[in-house]
């Protein structure tokens, strides 16, 4: 090996002699000899378990997603799962899922052969399903925990591993840290616990499901709707919808929840129904993005549709596209869809006289106040919680047990969205439902959902926001978003836009009684306000940007104006 650290080398060639670690494995890295750099990349530290797990570039190395990463983190994973069910009668469970991605079906299988080997009972889907359904069937199979093998919407290089509390919902940060702990304690790959899946079968620690939990997971989701009645009705009907999976898990649950509701021209986009590991007709399979909607769109204007809906690779993600009155598609934003269903959802239960006095909807400190507005005129109380849908699952457990709320919704900006108790985690099923409830409600009114989110911020104000982004990857751009982080927390704005900056939240302090994270928002004189934070994921750092004006123009030219400084900033 040449031009290589001496520690580093050292880990390599731990891996080259390690007995446990394949040949294949073995081979990948001896044909990097002469790649110094990538090498580096590989090894300069172990794929980081954040508080939502593993995600990382496929390939051979302890900075990679590969089977020996995903043996290790399980392991972790089953110490975690033994302390948790200890005390408790028979054996621990674990429900695993999995989606479309290059080698998630093997890691699925890994992760339950280790956990096997632990004395665990693995209950694992055999082939992908949406990772909403992972959080409910870990609920209602009354499991220890759950697995899911997925990189949402990542890159084909990608994959990613979740974990999962008995509650269904992700690990938060004091779980995290256990595990993270255990994790450390494996130094070597034959300190990992495996069964061959002959002998886990055999001693009943691998258990197969299948159409059972697919059918509870969609009748439970169908039973969320507000106003089934109007859709079986015929309302239903009369809705023209297409749909796109994106390639991924989305296509069977959510047509099948979508049938459960008499929804019957409901249009799939062929081209992007079938699995697809690399997602090969789109950049990236992110329904945030418009371009993931292009073959939608054409579809959409052929069959005359009022409503487009995609879904994110493992289903947890969905965006929509509404017709308007002048027959063009206008995508609708997280936050806009987020607030249109918090308003369909508690409207439709006040009419029906089903709204609670104790109602709450929750939402992350950097979605859109708009759905707060609109929340609080049903008489809801708004929590809000750091970014991650795990945090919304947490206030539902804490509502659960105390029963001084009554969880009504709860979402995030990045299009993920969840109504009912079924989950701990977003779901794109009940989402695409409930959109397209909502869609075919207001078309019966004459109305389309532009037309009743205009009508939204004439009644509470004209909100506006923004996201950008600058992915740094690698180990420099790790240490460059620290440096723009520490820029932002030491030298703080004191005007944006001609606007004085109030206040600087600065959560890593643990402020409101939230977890401490590395994530930095500044209040605006106007109201307005902006957030810095690294993403947990993805080798990037997030810009969340966020007003409201008198008038849509006041609004874009305000939101304009901060984003515009923001980001000079950032880029000198």
């Amino acid at each position: 090996m040449t031009e290589i650290s001496a520690s580093i080398k050292a880990k390599v060639e731990g891996w080259l002699q390690d007995p446990s670690v394949d040949e294949a494995t073995k081979q990948e890295l001896r044909s990097l000899e002469n790649d110094p750099k990538e090498l580096e990349d590989r090894f300069y530290r172990d794929l980081e378990f954040g508080t939502g797990g593993l995600r990382g570039v496929i390939g051979a190395g302890s900075n990679r997603m590969n089977r020996y990463t995903v043996a290790r983190a399980t392991q972790g994973f089953a110490k975690y799962i033994l302390e948790a069910h200890a005390g408790k009668e028979g054996n621990p469970s674990v429900v695993i899922a999995h989606d479309c991605r290059h080698f998630s079906p093997e890691f699925a299988l890994e992760a339950a052969l280790v956990l096997a080997g632990n004395g665990i009972v693995a209950k694992l889907f055999p082939s992908l399903r949406p990772t909403p359904q992972l959080s409910f069937s870990v609920r209602a199979l009354n499991a220890t925990g759950g697995i899911v093998i997925t990189a949402s919407h990542n890159p084909p290089e990608y994959n990613g591993y979740k974990v999962y509390n008995a509650s269904g919902g992700q690990l938060v940060p004091h779980e995290a840290e256990r595990v993270i702990a255990n994790i450390q304690e494996v130094s070597a790959f034959a300190q990992v616990k495996r069964l061959t899946r002959e002998e886990a079968e055999a001693k009943g620690l691998l258990v197969w499901l299948g159409e059972a939990e697919d059918e509870a997971f969609a009748e439970t989701v169908a039973r969320t709707s507000v106003n089934r009645e109007l859709l079986l009705a015929g309302a239903a009907k009369e809705l023209v919808v297409v749909f796109t999976p994106l390639h991924g898990t989305g296509n069977v649950p959510v047509r099948r929840v979508l049938e459960k509701l008499g929804f019957t021209q409901v249009h799939i986009v062929k081209e992007q129904e079938q699995p697809d590991a690399n997602f090969s007709t789109v950049k990236s399979p992110n329904p945030e993005e418009r371009e993931a909607f292009a073959m939608a769109i054409e579809l959409g204007k052929q069959a005359g549709a009022d409503l487009l809906i995609g879904t994110d690779p493992d289903a947890d993600r969905m965006g929509a596209v509404v017709r308007t009155a002048t027959g063009e598609y206008e995508i609708l934003t997280g936050n806009q869809s987020g607030s249109l269903l918090v308003h369909y959802v508690l409207s439709q239960m006040k009419e029906a006289g089903t709204l609670p006095a104790n109602g709450a909807v929750v939402k992350t400190i950097v979605t859109s106040e708009l759905g707060a507005a609109i929340a609080r005129h049903y008489g809801a109380t708004v929590f809000n919680t750091l970014t991650g849908f795990k945090y919304i699952g947490e206030k539902m457990d804490q509502f659960e047990k105390t029963q001084d709320y009554t969880y009504l919704f709860g979402y995030e900006e990045s299009y993920g969205y969840l109504a009912g108790n079924y989950a701990r985690d977003k779901d794109a099923v009940v989402a695409s439902a409930l959109i397209c409830e909502a869609a075919a409600y207001y078309k019966r009114q004459g109305k389309t959902l532009i037309d009743v989110l205009e009508e939204l911020y004439a009644q509470f104000g004209y909100y506006r926001e923004a996201l950008a982004s600058r992915t740094l990857k690698g180990k420099d751009g790790l240490a460059k978003i620290g440096e723009l982080m520490e820029n932002f927390r030491s030298n703080p704005p004191q005007q944006i836009g001609g606007v004085q900056v109030n206040e600087m939240l600065d959560y890593s302090l643990g402020l409101d009684g939230l977890p401490k994270e590395n994530v930095l928002k500044f209040l605006l004189e106007d109201g307005s306000w902006f957030c810095l934070r690294p993403s947990g994921t993805e080798p990037k750092i997030k810009f969340y940007f966020g007003v409201c004006g008198t008038s849509s123009e006041d609004a874009s030219a305000r939101l304009g104006r901060i984003q515009d400084e923001v980001l000079a900033r950032v880029d000198a």
